[in-house]
């Protein structure tokens, strides 16, 4: 179940930015799923998805023919919601694909590489009200959050370790921005905006 808190976020953000479906390059009739866009949100953030990211034994077209292969492999990702236990995810997953093949089939399912996703604690009163003032002094609009479908694994660490503990991680990212890249390269203008907003949190620390 989706924390009643994340909904809301979603919602929120959503009605500031839109669909964001509609920022993708999709083929002509390709569409998202789902043409709300807190669920468009939620969808890439909480819902689990499944995607085949490679394949052995599948000949390449100019040799392919009309016989039997011995085996094929497929490699694939799962996206888990945060608060899922991808060990036990994993155990589910391999005792349903192993569990009657049909047509007498051998299926066999090993684990690769997994780890645990993270969610944030509650975001306390104090912080919500100077993020919004922080925001709106350098952005000019109020706060809005925007789940990631990803893990920092230190930040599970970090948030195990204090349970407690109210994070705010920060990024500058978007339009005119490249990170993790060879050439990679900042918006100075929304780094700027970034540094005051930061200051902004650091003071409403320092005085709550």
């Amino acid at each position: 179940m989706i924390p009643p808190d994340r909904v809301e976020e979603a919602r929120k953000t959503a009605a500031e930015i839109g669909r964001i479906g509609d920022h993708y390059p999709f083929v002509e009739g390709a569409r998202p799923t789902t043409d709300d866009p807190a669920e468009q949100l939620l969808a890439r953030t909480w819902r689990p998805s499944l995607s085949v990211v490679g394949a052995d034994g599948l000949p390449p077209i100019a040799r392919a023919g009309n016989v039997l292969r011995p085996r094929t492999s497929l490699k694939l990702s799962f996206r888990l919601p945060p608060t899922c236990d991808p060990e036990l995810a994993a155990a589910a997953v391999k005792a349903v694909l192993e569990h009657d093949p049909p047509f007498g089939a051998r299926v066999s399912f090993s684990d690769g590489e997994f780890g645990p996703g993270w969610n944030a604690p509650a975001t306390a009163p104090w912080l919500l009200a100077a993020l919004d003032e922080a925001s709106s002094s350098a952005f000019g609009q109020p706060a809005r959050t925007f789940g990631e479908g990803g893990s920092i694994p230190f930040m599970g660490m970090l948030g195990e370790k204090f349970p407690e503990a109210q994070f705010v991680i920060t990024g500058v990212l978007g339009p005119d921005a490249n990170a993790h890249g060879p050439n990679e390269y900042l918006h100075l203008p929304t780094a700027r905006r970034v540094t005051i907003a930061m200051a902004h949190l650091l003071d409403a620390h320092a005085t709550r």
